[in-house]
C-alpha cells in the first residue's frame, strides 16, 4: 500500500447524503494512488463508491460501495 499523501485525482461520485448540496454529484477527489485504478474501474463499471483508504500499510484497505457494499483489500503477501 501507498504512504500517506500519495494520491491520485479521480472524478468519483459523491451520494447526495455526504454532499453538501444534498444531491448526488460528481467531483474531483484525491484517492490513495495505489487503488486508484481500482476505484477509477468500478465507477467507470457502473458500480459505484462512496469512499475509500488503502489502509497506508497499518490495516487493510477498504472501497464503500453506494450500495452498502464493502471491499477489503489486504497488502500483498510477503515471502
Amino acid at each position: 500500500m501507498c504512504k500517506w499523501g500519495t494520491s491520485t485525482l479521480l472524478t468519483v461520485p459523491i451520494p447526495a447524503e455526504l454532499s453538501h448540496t444534498g444531491e448526488k454529484r460528481w467531483a474531483e477527489k484525491a484517492i490513495d494512488s495505489c487503488i486508484a485504478p481500482i476505484v477509477k474501474a468500478l465507477n467507470d463499471a457502473g458500480i459505484e463508491t462512496t469512499c475509500c483508504c488503502c489502509g497506508h500499510g497499518k490495516g487493510p484497505g477498504r472501497i464503500d460501495l453506494a450500495d452498502g457494499r464493502i471491499i477489503y483489500i489486504e497488502s500483498e503477501a510477503k515471502p
